[in-house]
Order: structure tokens, then sequence, then C-alpha cells
């Protein structure tokens, strides 16, 4: 019965996702970061953290394993605000925006900023 139960468990092809990268396009707006969950409970990760609303943008979501390289900057450790679950956050794009984001990881999300 065992192997049955594990057999159903590895062989559903579901794999769960530790990450997710979020690619948002506006008129002058391109975002993309990679949310790597730390201690978020998975189902509120992909369903809900994983699927910004954002009016007016097209957003892509992929789930991946890892967050792919080629960041500028990762606030590692990120506190979600006013919650207990923490994630690490890839940024991509324009380095430049490290000038705003580090100083915003490290006061509001409690983390550690990282250069790659």
């Amino acid at each position: 019965m065992r192997l049955i139960c594990l057999a159903l468990l590895f062989g559903s092809g579901q794999v769960l996702a530790q990450a997710c990268v979020v690619h948002s396009h506006g008129q002058r707006l391109d975002v993309k970061v990679c949310q790597e969950n730390i201690n978020i409970p998975a189902k509120l990760f992909s369903d809900g953290f994983c699927q910004p609303n954002l009016p007016g943008q097209k957003v892509e979501v992929e789930y991946v394993e890892q967050c792919p390289s080629g960041s500028f900057g990762v606030c590692g450790n990120a506190q979600v605000a006013n919650m207990p679950y923490r994630q690490n956050i890839h940024y991509y794009g324009v380095a430049s925006d490290a000038a705003y984001l580090k100083p915003f990881c490290e006061s509001q999300s409690q983390g550690q900023w990282q250069t790659p």
C-alpha cells in the first residue's frame, strides 16, 4: 500500500514549484522579479503571492524550481508586511533600480540586500 501511495505521489506529474517569475508590462513599465518561497504555505504562495493584481498591465507568471541567474540584486529573507512569512526576491532589468530597492529591502522588508 505504501508503494502505491508513493507511486501516485511522485508519478502525478505535478511538481510543486518553490519559486515564480513574475513579468509585468505596462505602457512605460517593464518589471521582472522572481519570488523564492522560504516559509509561505505552498497554496498561498502559488495562488496569492505569484498572482499579482496589476490593473492595466500584462502579467506573465512562470513557476520554477529556483530563480534564474542574471538578477542585479536579491532581497534575501524579506519579510512580507504584517505577516510572519519570508521570501527571497530576485530583481532583473534596470540595475540602477537597486538605489531604491536596497533601502526598501533593508528597512521595510527587514531583508539582506545581496548583489550576485
